[in-house]
């Protein structure tokens, strides 16, 4: 009797712990598991202390993260007929765990292959200027898209970005060209500009030395000193006598003015 007792408490305890270790069930913060009885859902639960019905109860685990997925190299063929390859990232996560496991198979599959075609066909329609320099709006197109379409699976698309542009070897030398010929232009058109500010200066200290023959003198005067300072040897340079002119119309006025005065 005592043998049978034994074996009665043995058998117990095998249940207990069959049902603990099948029903009890402890989720994180971060994700939740959507219930199923007997085949038909019944509902998300979690996060925390889970309770199951062994043998009728089965539960799928869903991740509330925010998941980054890589989107491989796409070959893409731009509308101006130029072949690139192109890769993405694309950051989602799951809001409702319960569309999630019943309108898809596998939502981390379908995203991925859902964001590799909407990639091909956003590039595949702008032309290769518009993909470089445009980098934010393809972005954002392809967000919208994706989003659009994985919303009835309870899927939300928060980012999608361009990782890396690849371009043919021609294509790089060609681009490499023509950004060399644009510096070269805009190098000349500075220099263009210089030249004419100069010469508008010039032209206007020209009008100034016209209305004061002294100044021209007084640079005359000027320049010889500078070259006789920089340089350590005779320089003998020719003076005109018209240099001394305004000087002698001075000393002229000034000896009339005297003469008068005494007068």
């Amino acid at each position: 009797m005592f043998f049978n007792f034994s074996l009665s408490l043995v058998a117990i305890i095998i249940v207990v712990v069959f049902f603990l270790a099948n029903a009890i069930r402890i989720l994180n913060e971060y994700e939740r598991g959507v219930i199923f009885r007997l085949g038909r859902i019944i509902r998300a639960k979690g996060p925390g202390l889970i309770i199951l019905i062994p043998l009728l109860d089965r539960m799928r685990k869903v991740s509330l993260r925010i998941i980054a997925q890589e989107i491989p190299t796409q070959d893409v063929i731009t509308r101006d007929n130029v072949s690139v390859k192109v890769s993405a990232v694309i950051y989602f996560r799951v809001v409702d765990p319960v569309k999630a496991v019943l309108s898809v198979e596998n939502y981390l599959y379908a995203t991925g292959q859902l964001a590799q075609t909407t990639l091909r066909t956003v590039c595949g329609h702008g032309e290769l200027d518009t993909l470089l320099s445009e980098q934010d709006k393809i972005n954002a197109h392809i967000q919208e898209i994706v989003d659009s379409h994985t919303d009835p699976w309870g899927i939300k698309v928060s980012l999608v970005e361009l990782r890396q542009i690849d371009l043919p070897q021609e294509m790089q030398r060609a681009m490499a060209k023509q950004a060399e010929a644009e510096r070269e232009r805009r190098a000349k058109i500075i220099a263009a500009e210089g030249e004419f500010q100069a010469a508008d200066r010039l032209a206007a200290a020209a009008d100034i030395l016209e209305k004061k023959p002294v100044a021209v003198t007084l640079r005359y005067l000027q320049t010889l000193r500078e070259i006789a300072t920089e340089r350590n040897s005779t320089t003998i340079f020719p003076v005109p006598i018209d240099l001394f002119k305004p000087f002698f119309k001075i000393a002229e006025s000034l000896e009339k003015k005297s003469e008068s005065e005494k007068e």
